[in-house]
């Protein structure tokens, strides 16, 4: 993650409370790495690695990897369980590295990062020609029930959201492969798909989904107007997103295979 796995501070993350309860982040990567096929030998970036999991998977196929993040509370948790592997602090917007890597791959992590014209150009620098980009993010439509949901729970408590008030990037298909293509990333693959999530902890799965990933939902209010909010949203969505014990989210997702121009 680049950006928000949070703590109650606004700004920082907690990376043992999204170990423990939010593996899902990156366990459902794990296919994006077979996308990516790495190779060993193979230089790769894992741009927002968050607390390295999917860096070790693609260090164990003989790869040597890189990964970036701008969070010092994930990059931490990444060195403590990964310790050979190489972990740095950066910023997807101005990427420290030019033509370095036969691969740039991301999970979870686009949609975090703001000025995504920005990360696309630092993408492309970082690349060799011939290289390769394999990312996930957050695609239109992602959470839209959530978002619904906080916005209606915000109307409520006397506390409205101004419109597009949420800082994630969830762009179109079509959008995105635009934005690689201006950069020199020629697209090859890109899917937009449903994928309903499973929160972990029964009943208390969405509170704790608010905590790490929602802070921008609650900002600036209170710790009662806090809770207040999250009693309202839990019982607008649990019609739709509560059932067989857990919350379900409604998560989109788009994938991306892009080759820089030779």
């Amino acid at each position: 993650m680049m950006a928000d796995e949070r703590t109650n501070e606004p700004g920082r993350w907690n990376a043992a409370l999204y170990d423990s309860k939010h593996g899902f982040v990156w366990e459902r990567g794990t296919d994006l790495v077979e996308l990516l096929a790495p190779q060993p030998g193979e230089r790769i970036l894992d741009l927002g690695c968050g607390t390295g999991h999917l860096a070790a998977r693609i260090a164990a196929t003989g790869a040597r990897v890189v990964g970036l993040d701008s969070s010092a509370e994930m990059l931490g948790e990444a060195q403590r369980q990964f310790p050979a592997l190489e972990f740095v602090a950066g910023d997807g917007r101005a990427l420290p590295f030019e033509r370095a890597f036969d691969a740039v791959f991301s999970n979870a992590a686009l949609h975090w990062m703001s000025d995504p014209e920005s990360v696309a150009q630092a993408v492309a620098e970082a690349l060799r020609d011939g290289g390769r980009f394999v990312a996930e993010l957050g695609g239109q439509g992602n959470i839209e029930k959530v978002v619904m949901g906080v916005a209606q729970g915000r109307k409520a408590i006397g506390a409205p959201l101004d419109p597009g008030f949420h800082p994630w990037y969830f762009p179109t298909l079509g959008e995105y492969a635009s934005l690689l293509e201006t950069q020199g990333l020629e697209v090859l693959y890109a899917v937009l798909f449903e994928r309903p999530t499973k929160l972990e902890d029964g009943p208390a799965g969405l509170g704790n989904w608010f905590r790490m990933f929602g802070e921008p939902f609650w900002r600036g209010l209170s710790a009662a107007k806090r809770d207040e909010l999250f009693f309202i949203v839990e019982q607008r969505l649990r019609k739709e997103l509560f059932h067989d014990g857990a919350w379900h989210l409604d998560y989109r997702r788009l994938r991306i295979v892009a080759l820089k121009s030779e």
